[in-house]
């Protein structure tokens, strides 16, 4: 059965990092600048191990418990760990002890509260701002008219290093129904960049059904779960 499971993963890692390259390629863009944060959420420490070996090494997790725990039986790894989901203030001081990006940084109270919590421990954490380019009322996220404003308070804080935006588009049978979405978080991005002087931005943008558009599109980073893991249980 393991070897069954390393099989797949393996195939479905080729598959996905071969979509990236004809992606980048389509619009000039070098594939070799795109990352990939392979989504473990719900998938067995043992699954992970094997997409470990296979090359990968950066997970990212969008629950805290889960991710502690699981940061706990890896850690004889070398695994970069990204946190990506929803994150709640109370949750902050375990998540910033193991991750190495968090993405998303929704409201400048939980910006304030990663940034005492790193304090205490001497950490300078790396976060990404969760932009909420749909407007959808679901999604969390800033609104693009206070991205300005977030961001120059972030750059006054000596224990958070800003390093650009995320954001998730509605989910669509035709990813051309939303590039509108990732177009609209790359003006952002190259706005900001502009006017702050800031280099190298990263764009955390694309999913399983939508990343190819994404890279089209400019991000520097695309989130990948259900097409490397296969689908899991909610």
């Amino acid at each position: 059965m393991t070897e069954d499971i390393r099989t797949l993963i393996d195939a479905n890692v080729k598959k996905v990092f071969e979509k990236i390259r004809k992606s980048a390629e389509r619009v000039g863009r070098d594939p070799n600048n795109i990352t990939l944060v392979a989504v473990s959420k719900t998938v067995p420490v043992e699954a992970i191990k094997i997409a470990y070996e296979i090359g990968l090494k950066i997970f990212g997790e969008n629950r805290a418990q889960e991710a502690r725990e699981k940061v706990e039986a890896l850690k004889d790894f070398d695994i970069r760990w990204h946190f990506i989901g929803r994150l709640q203030r109370n949750k902050v001081k375990y998540v910033v002890k193991f991750s190495e990006l968090i993405h998303s940084v929704d409201s400048v109270d939980l910006l304030l509260e990663i940034n005492k919590r790193a304090e205490k421990i001497g950490k300078i954490q790396d976060v990404l701002f969760e932009v909420n380019i749909s407007g959808e009322e679901t999604k969390a996220g800033f609104k693009p008219n206070e991205i300005e404003h977030i961001v120059e308070k972030a750059l006054k804080l000596e224990n958070i290093r800003f390093k650009g935006f995320m954001t998730m588009a509605p989910f669509v049978k035709d990813p051309e129904e939303i590039r509108w979405v990732f177009k609209g978080l790359k003006d952002i991005k190259d706005s900001i960049s502009k006017e702050f002087s800031l280099e190298k931005l990263e764009l955390s943008m694309g999913m399983s059904n939508d990343f190819e558009v994404a890279v089209e599109e400019g991000a520097t980073m695309v989130r990948i779960g259900t097409a490397i893991f296969g689908r899991r249980d909610k």
